[in-house]
């Protein structure tokens, strides 16, 4: 009873709770009610106060496991739209390598001239008379696979230029730009031995002519003039992130891009380090710590390089440009803020561009990976249907549940009290409209009741 002596009549009206599971009848016609008219059970039982407390408690704590239900499913929904946005990256990344390995496939003229092939790469170094790269190219062309058996060449892993493929002709031009003819002839090494075995020193400091490359030189009759670069694989900071799941070439996965707004820019088509095709047999391990041609020797040179379609949108794409970026078109940008300008030079040495069958190959495991894909996609898209079906139940559970509780409210209280008895109900159910997507479960209770008259 209030102070005033006056007594509350308590008269609930049939609710049904929407939830099985804490469904509940409370027409005292229809069930015996465990509170007499004088406010007690004969022997001492509960008030009308104790059980209008049960059963806000009760409809409490539904309220607040519903809202927690609401919550995982939009918590579900937005990690499935996550997973659908990277696989929609991936699939359309899979699309521009599978134009480019389609056009690779197609047949051409043998007498197409920039239709590069290992036979047209080996002329190219060759006319490199005096180079380390062209001594190396001769003996092989002399004497096959012996050539690799001699103590000074055990080490040698080859030449750049021989090391990777491109499937696309403009590409192998502007990559070929970008690192130039010494890079390009540049010798690759697995380890500092054998970089040492390359060039031997006499007492002085000046290059024994006799011993290692150079020697190897004169016996074939050739003289090794100027620097040449040798590059050892054991010594090149790798790429130690991830790669791309299920690709047999083993691309770097590398963050794409992103402009101020946060959209990929127009015409990037990738990053070069990831664009050139490694044969298979440098794939899994070529250093001691098990490191491949790509996450060392073609990481070292293109690093996070971008690739664009054209001039326009590779400078349009320049606040998102670090290590810089080329055009098939011809445009360079070697680090950001120095720009190469200027009119193409000819070009002595190239990529090579993979033979049709090996290419044909390629594309089929490609076309593979793109079927799985879209399976993994429609997979996804029937997930979110079905989490959002669930969501949208749950929200309209909570919302009668809110209901129900409302209309216990106006049953239980007067009509300016927050507070009955001790009971403190939480702000998300007095206020929160019935249409919540998502309820507030802070559980902010009022500690403070309303004065009695």
């Amino acid at each position: 009873m209030f102070p005033n002596g006056q007594q509350i009549s308590f008269h609930p009206t049939p609710l049904a709770v929407q939830d099985p599971s804490t469904m509940m009848v409370l027409d005292p016609k229809q069930t015996p009610s465990p509170v007499s008219r004088d406010g007690t059970q004969n022997g001492g039982g509960i008030s009308h106060a104790e059980f209008a407390l049960f059963n806000s408690q009760r409809l409490q704590s539904d309220l607040e496991a519903m809202g927690n239900k609401i919550k995982q499913h939009e918590d579900n929904l937005k990690f499935l739209k996550s997973q659908k946005n990277k696989l929609d990256e991936s699939i359309v990344d899979l699309q521009v390598l599978m134009s480019k390995l389609h056009s690779a496939a197609t047949p051409r003229s043998e007498n197409h001239d920039t239709n590069l092939q290992g036979a047209d790469i080996n002329e190219q170094i060759l006319r490199h008379e005096t180079s380390a790269a062209g001594v190396l190219g001769l003996v092989e062309s002399r004497h096959g696979a012996q050539a690799s058996q001699l103590t000074m060449t055990k080490g040698v892993v080859g030449i750049v230029a021989k090391l990777g493929k491109v499937n696309d002709e403009k590409l192998s031009q502007v990559l070929s730009d970008y690192l130039g003819t010494r890079s390009m002839l540049a010798v690759v090494c697995k380890n500092y031995d054998s970089v040492k075995a390359l060039e031997i020193y006499e007492n002085h400091g000046s290059i024994d002519r006799n011993a290692g490359i150079h020697g190897l030189g004169s016996s074939i009759g050739r003289t090794i003039e100027g620097h040449f670069d040798v590059i050892c694989l054991e010594n090149l900071r790798p790429y130690v992130g991830q790669h791309i799941a299920d690709d047999p070439q083993r691309r770097l996965d590398l963050l794409k891009p992103k402009l101020p707004n946060g959209e990929c820019p127009p015409g990037f088509l990738g990053f070069a380090v990831n664009m050139v095709q490694i044969d298979p047999a440098y794939l899994l391990c070529v250093t001691l710590y098990g490191y491949g041609l790509r996450e060392t020797l073609f990481y070292s040179l293109f690093s996070r390089l971008q690739v664009y379609k054209t001039r326009t949108e590779m400078i349009s794409a320049l606040p998102c440009i670090s290590d810089g970026a080329i055009s098939l078109d011809g445009g360079i940008i070697r680090t950001a803020g120095i720009f190469t300008l200027g009119n193409r030079d000819e070009v002595n040495v190239r990529f090579a561009k993979p033979s049709a069958s090996r290419a044909m190959d390629n594309y089929n495991e490609t076309e593979k990976q793109m079927k799985e894909l879209k399976w993994k996609k429609e997979k996804t898209l029937e997930d979110m249907k079905r989490e959002q079906v669930l969501r949208d139940h749950a929200v309209f559970n909570f919302g009668k549940k809110k209901e129900e509780f409302v209309r216990f409210l106006a049953q239980s209280s007067s009509t300016n009290q927050q507070r009955f008895y001790g009971l403190t109900f939480p702000d998300y159910v007095l206020y929160a409209p019935a249409n919540d997507i998502t309820p507030q479960m802070n559980k902010r209770a009022s500690n403070e009741a309303w004065s009695s008259e």
